[in-house]
């Protein structure tokens, strides 16, 4: 009987069961940053244990660094100590530390691939939820807690338990102005932002197929937001054509390696715990209403009615629209915006910025509205600046900003201010995500954020655009 991915990669980095029914597991790729690592180094030094594998850890700087004056030390003397403390710690325990002034910080999600660190078949593992992005390139990524962020730097492994394996397969041609975003969002409004709980998503069908990496990754960054522990997809030959020539992937011996790299693909036989179809051409352009990923809808519907709905799931309704002061029945088209945000460990890589930059030129901004444009990396910033799309951008009116997780978290100062309403390109519209108590997230897609922008209220980018 064949076997799929997860198992395969499992067992290759399978070192012994554990008397609990965990396995101990080897992780080819640590990945940290400045805000779940200080307290994982401190516990390992409290114990009188050294990092077991530093070679195999890589640290940046994302979460609070600020996206416009990075000088330091930095106006929030928090944020400064904590940049103080990873620098600190990397060199002490000799790991490679992509600092602001190396030329390839960014968001870890999004300088994991574009390094070639994150390669077919490795284990990966990094003290943030939005780790699943690597399984786009046939990994088993983990966001992992502090804790466990120690484990890995004291002994390069985790007890974890096996997981379940769905397989989500969606076939077709995707429709004008429908994006990778909108598949996820409507992946987890049908399955529900629990319904992955205990599972791992591999992603397949001939619409996955046909996506790009940088697609691809938009697609496995959110498995999290469905529940499930960590999202992948089968590699192939566009993985290997976006690897080929990145800085941590090696350079000879090709051939051995792809052919490595394909045998982690999952049998044809291979069998599964449950399968979710899905089809291309049933999903449009797909915005968040509430205060989680699954409360979503078309940019043509409204908002669901509470009364149509029984005991917890009329409860979480009505919770989201007393939150968002929104109203049952509301069309969610022409809800005005106040901010838009184009940016994160989502939807903040070069093509997101091509594909809008293209949409955008002639078009401005609409009065009152605050937009800014991120950069994921600074490889990402560098690029775009290149190709002239931070000038498209600017003169549209946003503002183009050095890199950083921005407005996803706001653990940094881009921050929304009182209820705002933000159009926002990330992956979590949790209650006071972006930094205000009553600030108000409705995710979208990139072209979705800057429709909005333009036209200031929650638009559909296949008429702004004449797509």
């Amino acid at each position: 009987m064949g076997k799929n991915l997860y198992k395969k990669v499992w067992e290759a980095h399978e070192v012994r069961k554990l008397p609990n029914g965990q396995s101990q597991i080897f992780i080819g790729l640590h990945l940290i940053h400045e805000v779940t690592s200080p307290q994982a180094f401190g516990m390992i030094r409290d114990l009188k244990l050294n990092v077991a594998y530093p070679n195999l850890t890589f640290a940046t700087v994302d979460h609070i660094i600020p996206t416009d004056d990075i000088a330091r030390p930095l106006k929030d003397h928090l944020a400064d100590e904590m940049l103080s403390a990873l620098q600190k710690n990397t060199q002490e325990s000799h790991i490679t530390y992509l600092g602001a002034d190396s030329g390839q910080q960014g968001i870890v999600h999004v300088i994991g691939p574009e390094l070639g660190l994150t390669q077919p078949g490795l284990t990966i593992a990094c003290g943030d939820s939005h780790t699943s992005t690597h399984g786009a390139f046939g990994t088993l990524a983990f966001g992992i807690g502090t804790t466990q962020v120690r484990d890995v730097l004291a002994t390069q492994t985790l007890a974890l338990s096996p997981l379940k394996v769905r397989k989500i397969e969606v076939n077709g041609k995707l429709g004008k102005g429908v994006t990778a975003k909108d598949i996820i969002l409507h992946i987890i409004r049908k399955l529900g932002v629990k319904g992955g709980v205990g599972f791992a998503y591999e992603y397949t069908g001939d619409t996955i197929t046909n996506l790009t990496m940088e697609e691809r990754m938009t697609l496995c960054n959110m498995s999290i937001e469905g529940g499930a522990r960590c999202g992948y997809i089968n590699p192939d030959q566009t993985t290997y054509d976006y690897l080929k020539g990145r800085k941590y992937v090696a350079t000879q011996n090709w051939s051995d390696l792809v052919k490595k790299w394909d045998g982690f693909k999952s049998d044809a036989d291979a069998t599964y715990d449950d399968l979710a179809p899905f089809l291309a051409q049933e999903i449009n352009p797909t915005v968040t209403w509430g205060i989680n990923p699954g409360q979503a809808v078309f940019i043509d519907e409204t908002i669901p009615d509470p009364k149509n709905y029984q005991g917890l799931e009329r409860d979480s309704i009505q919770e989201a629209l007393d939150f968002m002061k929104f109203k049952p029945n509301q069309p969610v088209k022409g809800i005005p915006v106040q901010v838009a945000f184009l940016g994160s460990c989502t939807n903040g890589r070069l093509s997101d910025f091509i594909e809008v930059a293209k949409l955008i030129k002639g078009h401005k901004v609409a009065k009152g509205v605050r937009a800014l444009a991120v950069p994921g990396s600074q490889a990402v910033d560098h690029e775009a600046r290149k190709l002239g799309i931070d000038a498209v951008f600017q003169e549209a009116g946003f503002e183009w900003r050095k890199p950083g997780c921005s407005m996803c978290l706001a653990m940094n100062p881009d921050k929304l201010v009182g209820d705002e309403i933000c159009a926002s390109s990330s992956n979590r519209n949790f209650k006071g995500r972006q930094g205000s108590p009553t600030g108000r997230t409705i995710l979208m897609s990139p072209i979705m954020v800057v429709a909005a922008a333009i036209t200031g209220r929650v638009s559909d980018a296949r008429e702004v655009f004449v797509l």
